[in-house]
């Protein structure tokens, strides 16, 4: 991992630029960064597995109190010195246990399926549109749009709605291209106090060390006004949702060139992808079910997965494990050009190294049994009737948390690609999660049902 890297000389130059303390962030089950701080004298140390961790202690590490300790060893190709806080380097960061990668791990899980993927000649280029409000925190726990000129029924794009978050937004464009990941897109989304940054895509595991950080970096500049960076998948009933969209493609290893690519003119189905591309999206729709529970894994996240809900408009969220051209009311869609695709149940709850692990061996999955997608999708299906879904054989994707947890749970592909250990992890927190969510007594139970019997 850090074999091409001189620590003293990599300490020094840390040193001339001002920083005075290192972070190797790992994440836990659900994608949150957690890590010690080592001053920069220990940074050695640190990259040998110095700080170590009671497992127990957080979420998804799959310990008891009376195991041993994991280290977290930083990745120091991913290192970023804080813009806001130059004397501190942060590091994305691997678990080990005893010196070896530790497998309920997610990053650790990732870099193995891509490792399988490198022995067939294959790497995985991956984008994220990262989508996220940005909304003000009322004292009674509730949120709300902190612009009041916010209010359009439709205001995807709307510029006057974006320039008055301008302040926020140029330091969020500003660090993201001073860090060279190459912004070029950014918008006022389909939602009230929603927008959406587009930076170019990488390999998987750069992509998904920089959503880590994209996140931790939203919400810091959104405190530094105030205000709150949410990338809950659904805030408000009424609105559309945060998406995390996956764009996902392989590359041929020893020439770079995308193997998914073709011209649209010499693809039968007419979108620009070769047969190996259609093959990598057959995997991920033959296990798509138990995939949802990773893209989308709150309970929360199904309260954006519906075709309209209290909203006056579609939700554009997918709801059917179908695929199609420039579509999105398909769960993947083939963007125009092709020579990628897009996994649109993602969101922005997503611990994006699991996802992509999933992804990727499904992908991987479909290409070696030969798999085919079938037709592509390129109705409305949002207006399709129960009849006429069934008919084209569209299944709908899981509607709860619970529906996705024992879709993961039952597909054995998962525990195959994972291990037994961290898909145990994923279904113990998450059916945790769902349960207590039943427990609970919400608002809307308490108006409809107090006065009614």
């Amino acid at each position: 991992m850090n074999s091409t890297f001189d620590i003293k000389e990599t300490t020094s130059k840390l040193k001339e630029m001002g920083v005075k303390y290192c972070i190797g962030a790992y994440v836990d089950i659900h994608g949150i960064p957690k890590g010690k701080f080592v001053p920069i004298d220990h940074l050695g140390h640190m990259v040998k597995g110095s700080e170590l961790y009671t497992g127990y202690a957080l979420d998804g590490l799959g310990q008891k109190p009376n195991e041993d300790e994991i280290a977290s060893v930083p990745d120091l190709n991913s290192l970023i010195q804080l813009p806001w806080q130059p004397e501190v380097a942060w590091m994305a960061a691997d678990n080990t246990l005893h010196g070896e990668p530790y497998e309920i791990n997610t990053r650790v899980a990732l870099k193995k399926v891509l490792a399988q993927a490198e022995e067939i000649g294959f790497g995985f280029n991956l984008g994220i549109e990262c989508e996220l409000f940005v909304l003000k925190e009322e004292e009674d726990g509730s949120l709300s749009v902190p612009d009041k000129d916010d209010r359009l029924t439709k205001p995807c794009y709307d510029v006057r709605s974006f320039m008055n978050r301008f302040t926020w937004l140029d330091k969020m464009a500003t660090t993201i291209n001073d860090l060279g990941w190459d912004l070029y897109s950014l918008d006022h989304e389909d939602a009230n106090g929603q927008y959406e940054f587009d930076f170019q895509y990488s390999d998987a595991l750069t992509m998904c060390d920089r959503f880590i950080f994209f996140r931790y970096m939203a919400k810091h500049y959104a405190q530094e006004e105030g205000l709150l960076a949410t990338f809950m998948p659904k805030p408000f009933a009424d609105k559309t949702g945060n998406g995390a969209h996956f764009n996902m493609s392989l590359f041929d290893k020893v020439t770079g060139e995308n193997v998914f690519k073709c011209d649209p003119k010499d693809d039968p189905r007419g979108l620009g992808l070769t047969e190996i591309g259609y093959q990598f999206i057959a995997g991920v729709l033959k296990h798509g079910p138990a995939l949802c529970a990773v893209f989308s894994p709150t309970v929360n996240s199904y309260k954006r997965l519906v075709r309209q809900g209290d909203m006056a408009t579609f939700s554009w969220a997918p709801v059917f494990n179908s695929f199609g051209s420039n579509n999105r009311t398909n769960s993947v869609r083939v963007p125009m050009g092709g020579g990628r695709f897009e996994s649109r149940n993602a969101d922005g709850a997503v611990n994006p190294y699991l996802a992509a692990t999933l992804a990727l061996a499904a992908g991987l999955q479909g290409i070696k049994e030969k798999l085919d997608p079938g037709k592509p999708q390129e109705d409305n299906l949002y207006d399709l009737t129960e009849e006429e879904r069934t008919a084209r054989d569209i299944e709908f994707l899981p509607q709860n948390l619970m529906e996705a947890v024992q879709a993961f749970a039952a597909d054995p592909f998962v525990e195959d690609v994972l291990g037994k250990p961290l898909s145990d992890e994923f279904i113990k927190y998450k059916t945790a999660e769902w349960e207590e969510y039943h427990r609970t007594i919400s608002a809307w139970e308490i108006k409809r049902y107090s006065h009614l019997f």
